[in-house]
């Protein structure tokens, strides 16, 4: 195989036009030429979200995701109270970004991978003085898809900022941002929205951008309403952008749109159920409910024989990227991604090869055949077959 396959939840194989994308002509970031660009993308953003560019804005920032959540949350806050309600390896983060910029930062704690406590939540913010609520949707360590139309209303109701970290989620699940009450809202290039690392974005109500011209700055580089002012007013941004990035990100965005948004939701939806579908014919079990999980991310219990460092391993020996869990999940679960450039045929190379080292791993222990492997265990097969359920190589 001449790639790796990425089944990760980023980076991903992008596509071709955004390989070519990356090399176009050098340009000078204060220019007309750049101007153009960055308003290309602010408008493609703007119409994959859905929103109407006379209340929203988009800001693009050179750095990862976790640049445009310290961007919002070093620039929002000022000296009023933030809540950040965390499940995750990533709500730890922003509780993290959140005290090192702002005295009163409190966190509102659940067990990774398990659900939110709405009860919870509104019982905190009817007892507590509030300002901002902070949030991720998509918590990438567990795999669970958070509920912000639930939690937005609440915010709503008791009156206070939302902010909602969309780094995982954005492009792979439809984003409501007025329905779900959402300030601002932070994702990356990566991922889902299928162009190279690099870049984040910050998508927001123009509102309450306009609110930032009175917090002072804590931050100079991430100064979000600095990176406002500069696309409001000059097409650009405050400092050098890493130009090439913006070309594979408007490409990423061109694909989307010609696809159909709704058209890209339901390819990743139907990936999503193909793969997962898969893995479970393997006699694997699931960290987290089905209806739980985003579109783009399945996390899976590793069987307690088994080493995750080893299966990764074996997997890349095949050209195939996976994640290990993180945290409380080390070495008890694994992750494979299915955005970016995968095809069902590179899905169905995957599910075999992954049956293939896991089988290798039963031999080792028991030496028992294919039909007495309770990784197997409902196959009515012979050992041949058993192989043959997935195709053992696939064109990518």
């Amino acid at each position: 195989m001449s790639k790796y396959l990425l089944f990760t939840p980023g980076p991903v194989n992008v596509a071709d036009n955004v390989r070519l994308a990356i090399s176009q002509k050098d340009i000078c970031h204060r220019e007309v030429d750049f101007d153009l660009l960055l308003q290309s993308i602010e408008s493609k953003l703007l119409k994959v979200f859905d929103v109407n560019p006379t209340d929203y804005r988009a800001v693009v920032i050179t750095g990862s995701g976790t640049a445009a959540n310290e961007s919002i949350l070093s620039s929002v806050v000022g000296d009023k109270n933030i809540l950040i309600i965390t499940n995750g390896e990533f709500g730890e983060r922003l509780v993290d970004i959140s005290t090192i910029h702002n005295n009163n930062t409190f966190k509102l704690e659940f067990p990774w991978g398990e659900e939110l406590d709405l009860n919870k939540i509104e019982d905190y913010l009817e007892r507590n003085k509030i300002d901002v609520v902070a949030m991720v949707h998509h918590e990438t360590s567990s795999g669970m898809l958070n509920p912000i139309n639930k939690i937005g209303a609440l915010v709503n109701k008791y009156n206070a900022v939302f902010i909602v970290d969309g780094v995982s989620s954005a492009g792979a699940e439809e984003i409501d941002m007025e329905k779900c009450h959402i300030d601002f809202f932070s994702s990356s290039s990566s991922k889902a929205m299928g162009s190279y690392a690099g870049l984040s974005f910050v998508l927001g109500k123009i509102s309450s951008f306009e609110k930032l011209k009175m917090l002072p700055a804590k931050t100079m580089y991430l100064n979000l309403y600095k990176f406002y002012h500069f696309i409001k007013n000059v097409s650009q941004t405050p400092n050098t952008p890493a130009v090439h990035l913006f070309y594979a990100l408007e490409q990423a965005l061109i694909n989307i749109l010609y696809t159909g948004v709704n058209q890209h939701y339901a390819l990743l939806k139907s990936r999503a159920k193909y793969l997962r579908k898969g893995l479970l014919s393997l006699g694997l079990k699931f960290l987290i409910k089905e209806k739980n999980m985003c579109s783009m991310l399945t996390t899976v219990h590793l069987p307690k024989h088994i080493d995750a460092g080893l299966l990764r391993e074996r997997l890349r020996e095949k050209s195939i990227i996976i994640y290990e869990g993180k945290g409380c999940f080390a070495n008890k679960v694994f992750q494979v991604g299915n955005i970016g450039e995968l095809s069902e045929a590179d899905i169905q190379f995957f599910l075999s090869s992954l049956n293939e080292v896991l089988l290798s791993f039963e031999l080792v222990k028991e030496k028992p055949t294919p039909l007495t492997n309770p990784l197997f265990k409902g196959f009515k097969t012979s050992g041949d077959e058993l192989y043959s359920f997935f195709p053992v190589s696939a064109t990518t």
